[in-house]
């Protein structure tokens, strides 16, 4: 617990340097004031394939703000995140977030799941064909064909930890953690998937090859668009 509070004043402290003086011999760049972001996202030569913390680096900034404003304003609910945004304001987070779009990142060498054959084909199946019985879309009509999101604001699906991707799953389908903007397409899809199809969707995600961009935001179909509430400005985006 003296961990987790030592951890969080730190944070707190370094992104709060927006608004205070930096200190002496610490240069006050957006740089320095980033910092204590990379200590749970971690940095480009820090890479932990198992890690429960996703990546931030690399991701459409459009992205990013949404999901800074939506742990601030209680949609998306992570104390310490919520704690460490509280007195942030909108163009900071703008900031932060197009800093960290802007970052590379190296990807960690895929690993093949273990997954039986229907398994494979089943979500594969989602993934590029979805399943128009139970209104679900496949995930590459709304994340890209290559899976690397779409601009500015949808994320990418490769690259991602498996407990990151089945923690993600399991807030969307519980409800109360995961809240993005109303209609809340990522909840509503979630839900309608079969407990055996998220286990293989979060095991077989990490083990595809990442490569491409994300794609241009005019590939999104305007049915789509207007499910998720995306608006392409990257202003009120659902996950």
């Amino acid at each position: 617990m003296k961990f987790f509070v030592s951890l969080l004043l730190t944070m707190i402290t370094g992104l709060a340097s927006a608004v205070e003086p930096a200190s002496p011999g610490i240069s006050d760049t957006l740089d320095e004031r980033v910092k204590p972001c990379i200590i749970c996202h971690r940095d480009a030569d820090r890479i932990d394939r198992d890690a429960y913390f996703p990546r931030i680096a690399g991701k459409p900034a459009g992205y990013l703000y949404n999901q800074l404003r939506n742990f601030r304003d209680g949609r998306r609910f992570y104390q310490p995140m919520a704690i460490l945004l509280e007195n942030l304001s909108d163009e900071y987070m703008r900031e932060i977030a197009e800093y960290f779009a802007s970052q590379p990142y190296t990807y960690p060498e895929p690993v093949a799941p273990a997954l039986s054959s229907t398994e494979t084909e089943s979500v594969e199946t989602l993934l590029y064909s979805g399943d128009p019985e139970r209104d679900l879309p496949a995930c590459s009509a709304c994340h890209g064909e290559a899976l690397m999101g779409m601009q500015p604001a949808i994320p990418g699906l490769l690259g991602l930890p498996h407990a990151y991707l089945a923690a993600q799953f399991g807030g969307w389908r519980n409800g109360g953690i995961m809240r993005g903007q109303i209609p809340d397409c990522m909840s509503e899809i979630a839900k309608k998937l079969a407990q055996e199809e998220v286990n293989a969707l979060a095991l077989w995600l990490p083990g595809l090859p990442v490569s491409g961009q994300p794609a241009e935001a005019g590939a999104l179909a305007p049915e789509l668009a207007q499910r998720c509430q995306t608006i392409l400005a990257g202003k009120e985006v659902s996950r």
